[in-house]
Order: structure tokens, then C-alpha cells, then sequence
């Protein structure tokens, strides 16, 4: 049992507050200037992110969250939220002195506000887990970023373990194996958010623990190699981003003879407008309009119980 108090912080992108133009706006020029993210030369990306990105792709973004919004607002932040209510759950009822809070990278609530709100608490140490399963600079590392902004805030700074990455835990291949459940000659696409090329050539691993999960998965369901694929989805720019495309790929596969498709996506512990809005229903109409036959989105983890046990088990290896 935990004598002094200890600060959990889950973690996770953002969302906008509301599915509006302005919310939209404001959410994205905070995502797309993170130098994480978009590392192009910071005066030249903001004309072009304020003058181009922005006008253009906020008013399109803005109303594919008003087709995924809930009464309960943005799905990822309602998910996000039921996991760390359930987190918590857990640890009052094994009678720990733990406080859970809930941060985003972009958007509310902010991971300054949640360690703000830990350290206001006087909790003793904080314990950093990121909802990214595999490690990438753009999501973990600008975690990492902001947490220590939220420190930076504060004359007292307490010990902290952050949780680097589970890509390959053996509980996490476990729940997602048993989400998954394949129909005769239904093959399993592995989708992932991706990142461009030029990230893993200077040092991103990202696409290597993709791939690991997507193989340990495979390996438990005792697939054959004809029975599963790894692709990345939500590409921007004109860059080259890590292949092959989701979209392109389910285009493809009718011709391909492959006409029944199961899609998971991995790397999103909730699901979000990337899994709802893209792949749940834009890529089912690209594989569709393309001869195939049969598509299934196998939603992600959310707020499970086999999943909270995963986040749980991390978490306590570190009290």
C-alpha cells in the first residue's frame, strides 16, 4: 500500500472543445506548431501554416468531428476519460493513496493543468503514462515535452518515472488478439497512424515497434503470412510518410483478390476521429467503390476492462 501520494498522469493528443471552425482552428495551429510534429523552419511553416494549412483544412476538419461527435462531446476525450475514472477505480478499491488525472498534448485539459492539479496535491512522485504503444517523437516524446512545461511552472519538482512505450507487453498483445476474430478468407490490416519517412531515417523507431506489435499479434492469432498486413493511415503534405498507405492499400486489394478486410489500428488506445471518421468510414468506401465485398473496423481498446488491466499493471510496476 502507498503511504505518500502518488500522481498518475495519463496522457494522451487533444481534441478540439467543440466541432466548430474557430475550435478547430485553434486546436490545430496548437498541433501543427509543435516542432515535433512539423519540423520545417519555424517562420516558414507559420506563413504557410496560417495562410494555407489552416484556412483551408479547419473548416473540412471541423465537420468531420461534427459527424463523430457525441452527446458526451469528442469521443477520444469521453474514452479518455472513462479510462482514467476506471484507473482510478482500480486503485481506491486496493486501497492505494494514488491520484489519477487526465492530460492532453493539445486542446483541454492540458498536461500543465494535470500536473499542475498532482503537485497542488502534494503528491510525492508522478508516474507518466502516455496512451502511445509505440514510441514516436511526435506523440510520446512531445508528452514528455509538455510534461516538463507543467514542471517548469513549479518551484518543487518531485520525482517522476515515465512510461516509455508497451508496444510489445505481453498484456497489451493479449487484449488486442482477443478483439479480434477473422471470418473465412477475411483478411487483418494492421493500420497505424504514420509519420513521414524522413522521422524514421534520423532516428524515429516508430515503424519498427508497429511492426513489432502488428507481428507479436499475428504470432498469438498463429496467422499465416497471406492472413495480415501493417499499413499507415492520415498522411499530410506533399512528404513522403511510411508505406505502404492505408488508403492505397484497401483500394488495392480487391484487385488483388482480396475481398473481405478486417482493419484494426494498434496504435490509438481510443478511439478518435482517425478510427471513426477515417478509417471506420472513409477507407470503407475506398475499399467498397473498389470491388470489395466485406469491411469491419475492429474498434480499439477504450475503455475495456482487459485494457484498464493492461494500463493498471503498467502503472504498478512503477508505485
Amino acid at each position: 500500500m502507498s503511504i505518500q501520494k502518488i500522481g498518475i498522469l495519463l496522457a494522451n493528443l487533444g481534441t478540439p472543445d467543440e466541432p466548430t471552425t474557430p475550435a478547430v482552428k485553434r486546436y490545430l495551429k496548437q498541433f501543427l506548431s509543435d516542432p515535433r510534429v512539423i519540423d520545417l523552419p519555424k517562420l516558414k511553416w507559420q506563413f504557410i501554416l496560417n495562410c494555407m494549412v489552416l484556412p483551408k483544412r479547419a473548416p473540412k476538419v471541423a465537420t468531420a468531428y461534427q459527424s463523430i461527435w457525441t452527446d458526451a462531446g469528442s469521443p477520444l476525450l469521453s474514452i479518455s476519460r472513462q479510462q482514467q475514472q476506471a484507473v482510478q477505480r482500480y486503485f481506491d478499491e486496493q486501497g492505494q493513496n494514488v491520484m489519477v488525472e487526465l492530460g492532453m498534448s493539445y486542446g483541454n485539459p492540458s498536461i500543465e493543468s494535470a500536473v499542475g492539479k498532482l503537485l497542488n496535491q502534494q503528491v510525492k512522485k508522478i508516474i507518466v503514462l502516455p496512451l502511445y504503444p509505440q514510441y514516436s517523437s511526435t506523440t510520446t516524446a512531445s508528452v514528455f515535452d509538455a510534461f516538463a512545461r507543467g514542471l517548469a511552472a513549479h518551484k518543487g519538482i518531485v520525482p517522476f518515472e515515465f512510461i516509455h512505450s508497451y508496444h510489445d507487453n505481453p498484456l497489451y498483445i493479449k487484449a488486442l488478439s482477443n478483439t479480434v476474430s477473422l471470418a473465412e478468407e477475411e483478411l487483418l490490416l494492421f493500420s497505424f497512424h504514420g509519420i513521414p519517412k524522413r522521422y524514421e531515417t534520423e532516428g524515429d523507431y516508430y515503424a519498427q515497434h508497429c511492426r513489432e506489435t502488428a507481428r507479436l499479434v499475428a504470432e498469438q492469432l498463429e496467422l499465416n503470412d497471406n492472413q495480415w498486413q501493417v499499413s499507415f493511415q492520415s498522411r499530410f503534405g506533399d512528404e513522403e510518410w511510411l508505406q505502404p498507405y492505408t488508403d492505397e492499400t484497401l483500394s488495392a486489394f480487391p484487385q488483388k483478390g482480396v475481398k473481405k478486410v478486417a482493419v484494426i489500428c494498434p496504435g490509438f488506445s481510443a478511439d478518435c476521429l482517425e478510427t471513426i471518421e477515417e478509417i471506420a468510414e472513409e477507407n470503407r468506401e475506398n475499399f467498397e467503390h473498389a470491388g470489395g465485398e466485406s469491411y469491419r473496423y475492429i474498434p480499439a481498446l477504450n475503455a475495456n476492462a482487459e485494457h484498464i488491466d493492461v494500463l493498471v499493471k503498467l502503472i504498478e510496476k512503477h508505485l
